[in-house]
């Protein structure tokens, strides 16, 4: 970690040079990262337990891949090859917003990303690398929604941070209680397929 390089920018995402991963941390340097959301056809999110060898936030769940590009690398590129790295398979991806956050942890380290959120879809099955997630899981989005509210330390800062936005930007609203339906409406899921650029 001591030798990755990320990507330092300003509050426009403009680069303003780079830094070894560990030092911005400690620094609380802003740099550009990415978050992916992928689901289902069911409607359903796709999340990783990161490891407990993470330097931060090791044994949280979280949204299915998070990362940042290289120096010389865009967005689109690093979320493709981290999500093959890290869930062993890859599907296309769309850019819905960014935002920026920052969150100092227990350890000292502190969080502050510029952060593109990409989402995309997959029917298949996961095959997390263990060196990056210790499990994975596809949930309902009303279910989780309820499991944050009542536990929200078994969850990363970011994923909370976005998943409300997410839900808007992508129109995932929950089907009303007795609609005899699991997931996502066919509206909501053209909705999604829409949005990506693709069909299903």
């Amino acid at each position: 970690m001591e030798t990755e390089q990320i990507i330092l920018v300003d509050s426009r995402d403009r680069k303003v040079g780079a830094m070894g991963k560990l030092v911005a941390h400690r620094k609380g340097l802003l740099h550009r990262a990415f978050s992916i959301f992928i689901f289902n056809p069911r409607g359903e999110l796709l999340l990783q337990r990161r490891t407990r060898r993470k330097y931060h936030s090791g044994g949280l769940w979280s949204n299915t891949c998070c990362s940042h590009p290289r120096p010389g690398e865009t967005v689109l590129r690093a979320a493709h090859r981290r999500l093959k790295e890290e869930m062993g398979f890859d599907t296309k991806l769309k850019e819905i917003f960014s935002f920026v956050y920052k969150v100092k942890f227990l350890n000292g380290l502190i969080e502050h990303e510029y952060d593109h959120v990409l989402v995309g879809r997959f029917g298949g099955t996961p095959k997390p690398n263990p060196k990056e997630a210790e499990a994975c899981k596809w949930i309902a989005l009303a279910a989780l929604r309820r499991d944050i509210r009542r536990h929200p330390r078994r969850y990363s800062f970011w994923l909370q941070k976005a998943l409300p936005r997410v839900s808007r930007q992508m129109r995932l609203r929950p089907l009303p209680r007795g609609s005899g339906r699991r997931g996502l409406s066919s509206r909501q899921w053209s909705t999604l397929c829409r949005a990506i650029g693709t069909s299903y």
